[in-house]
């Protein structure tokens, strides 16, 4: 098996434990595919991924969903050594994973979730979905492979691995998919606050000028009847893209400012409640709004999102007051 044993450690699906981030005590205990993965490669490399997340102060509403928000890849070279590249696929999906690996890189890689047994009772067997995982050992003879996917760590062999490799029968006409490759280096592993503290003022910089969750409340007051019209099913898409990334960057955001505060007393007070109440209370509304559109009893449900457009507000204010 074409493996990065060396610098994993003994990393087994049967032994990992998911980082703290994804304690299912948080708000949100995944956040999205790409994020939730970095979350653990991080950790299983030696780094403290809380240290990388300044730039969810970036997230805005991009007219039909909030912000999928995703680590900056030059935020993980600065941070971390971390180069990633893509990887041209234009061959054998299965063979050129394996060259990298054995190379001493990770491999991100676009896959089908049907695929993947961790995903079980969602995707798996159930609907086709891409989904990122990065893949850590490989062995085309024996086809099984190890990977990162969401919160954990997995194995996936036999069938499941044709699928997802894309060997026949399942490839057929389908494109090859998009691929990374994660140059690793020697780095200082030390917590790096300064350089941290200094990305999250560029991030805040970055930030949107007018209130995205009010553009949210105005969007959602326009298509409110149509969301309840649609299907059950497609509403946990909608809520997918819109409410949980939104929650979920906040909850983020706030646990990198208890880090940074923690370190050098840091007054993020202010913000840090502010993403709380960003995080539970978009949580909060995703089920009320589950219930509005399901009774088709829709009429001034927005009105809830006006203090998580005043946390927001009181958010960005306090991060641009404490890194003046």
């Amino acid at each position: 098996m074409t493996e990065m044993r060396a610098l994993l450690g003994g990393l087994s699906p049967a032994t990992h434990r998911p980082h703290p981030l994804h304690d299912s005590a948080r708000d949100w205990p995944e956040t999205n595919c790409y994020v939730d993965l970095w979350i653990e490669v991080l950790s299983a490399l030696g780094h403290d991924p809380i240290a990388a997340l300044g730039f969810t102060a970036e997230q805005d509403f991009e007219g039909d969903q909030f912000t999928f928000f995703k680590f900056p890849l030059e935020d993980l070279a600065e941070l971390f050594g971390l180069r990633v590249q893509e990887l041209a696929i234009y061959d054998s999906l299965e063979a050129q994973i394996a060259e990298q690996i054995a190379r001493g890189r990770l491999v991100l890689v676009e896959v089908d979730a049907f695929y993947l047994p961790d995903t079980r009772g969602v995707s798996y067997g159930l609907e086709h979905s891409k989904t990122t995982i990065a893949v850590t050992r490989i062995d085309p003879r024996e086809q099984r492979m190890e990977y990162f996917h969401n919160a954990g760590y997995f194995a996936l062999a036999g069938v499941d691995y044709d699928g997802a490799m894309q060997r026949p029968p399942h490839s057929g006409d389908l494109l090859f998919p998009y691929a990374e490759f994660v140059k690793l280096a020697r780095h200082d592993k030390t917590a790096p606050h300064a350089l941290a503290r200094r990305l999250l003022r560029k991030h805040v910089a970055l930030a949107p000028a007018s209130n995205p969750v009010r553009a949210f409340s105005r969007r959602l007051a326009q298509e409110i009847d149509a969301l309840a019209a649609r299907d059950p099913s497609f509403f946990h898409k909608y809520a997918f893209n819109t409410l949980r990334q939104l929650g979920a960057n906040f909850e983020l955001l706030g646990s990198h400012l208890e880090w940074l505060s923690r370190d050098d007393g840091s007054d993020f007070a202010e913000s840090i409640e502010g993403c709380r109440k960003l995080s539970a209370g978009a949580k909060s509304f995703q089920f009320q709004l589950a219930r509005a559109t399901a009774r088709k009893r829709v009429e001034g449900a927005t009105a809830a999102l006006d203090e998580l457009a005043n946390a927001w507000d009181r958010t960005l204010s306090g991060l641009r007051s404490a890194l003046a």
